[in-house]
């Protein structure tokens, strides 16, 4: 099935274009089986109410889901041009859309976002905020360069991303070598347990961050580890101490009312290690469709 069975034909009143990347043959480790993701949070669309928290209705959004994006398993850069490709031509029939990509392992998220941000113009004035509970910043990692432990290290190599506008937000679990890197670079990341100074003030420093450097727009990357494993359970490396579902929300609805989205992705998400009720791919739903209400309700107040 579709995401909350929305359709799959792009037409000229579209604003958001759902897609799957079942790819996670860059994890580091075997344990997590992230390709399944796509179809199993599809799924659970199913049995959730078709409103969202502020009582929207959600068949009113103008949203496709088209379907996965072929990948074959082991040949990266095969896949690399694919996706690329994929979301050029979401463009060409909808030159405004906003894709939103559902993971696969955290690595998914880098041909997504240079492909977003290569067809945006204004690149003075975009950014990328990336929620997670690691930095991902190694420059090598077991397979190579490309791998979800050097996600964020690939963005910040984009020529127009720099250390003014590229955050990284719920930091808990950090490696030296990876961290040697940020502090060379002098790249500003969140760490977790600032939210004891007040959600208003994590928010806050997000937001002053990037329109210091003259951002307007974004793209927001959610590894699902960026939240607590007590509500997450369901991802590779669960790691104590992540974001309550409540202070994620909010944080995304403050960040949506006060930047213009590029595009979102949400990955990390392990079916196989999920509870039986299902809760990790529940919550990824949930995140998704209340972002894409956050994202429409800025849009629509801006008419």
């Amino acid at each position: 099935m579709n995401f909350f069975d929305f359709g799959g034909e792009i037409n000229e009143d579209t604003q958001f274009v759902i897609f799957g990347i079942p790819w996670d043959y860059l994890t580091s480790i075997e344990l997590p089986n992230s390709s399944i993701a796509p179809e199993r949070i599809r799924n659970v669309t199913n049995d959730i109410g078709w409103t969202t928290e502020l009582g929207e209705n959600i068949t009113k959004f103008k949203v496709v889901d088209v379907g996965d994006i072929t990948i074959e398993k082991f040949n990266v850069e095969r896949n690399l041009e694919r996706i690329e490709s994929f979301i050029q031509d979401l463009y060409s029939k909808n030159e405004i859309i906003i894709p939103i990509m559902i993971g696969g392992d955290h690595f998914c998220s880098y041909p997504v976002i240079k492909a977003v941000c290569d067809h945006f113009n204004n690149k003075k004035e975009m950014g990328v905020l990336l929620f997670d509970a690691h930095l991902d910043f190694y420059q090598e990692w077991d397979k190579g360069v490309y791998s979800h432990a050097t996600i964020a290290h690939r963005v910040y190599d984009l020529e127009y991303i720099n250390k003014k506008n590229i955050l990284i937000a719920g930091v808990r679990d950090i490696d030296i070598p990876e961290l040697e890197i940020v502090k060379a670079e002098d790249i500003r990341y969140l760490r977790a347990h600032q939210m004891a100074k007040g959600l208003s003030n994590y928010i806050e420093g997000i937001i002053d961050y990037f329109k210091q450097s003259g951002v307007k727009y974004l793209y927001i990357s959610i590894d699902i580890d960026a939240l607590d494993p007590s509500i997450a359970p369901g991802t590779g490396f669960a790691m104590p101490g992540g974001f309550t579902y409540r202070e994620l929300w909010t944080i995304l609805k403050e960040v949506s009312e006060n930047f213009e989205i590029l595009g979102f992705d949400l990955v990390e998400v392990a079916p196989n290690l999920d509870l039986e009720n299902r809760m990790t791919c529940n919550l990824a739903a949930k995140l998704i469709i209340e972002l894409i209400s956050f994202i429409s309700n800025h849009k629509n107040s801006m008419i």
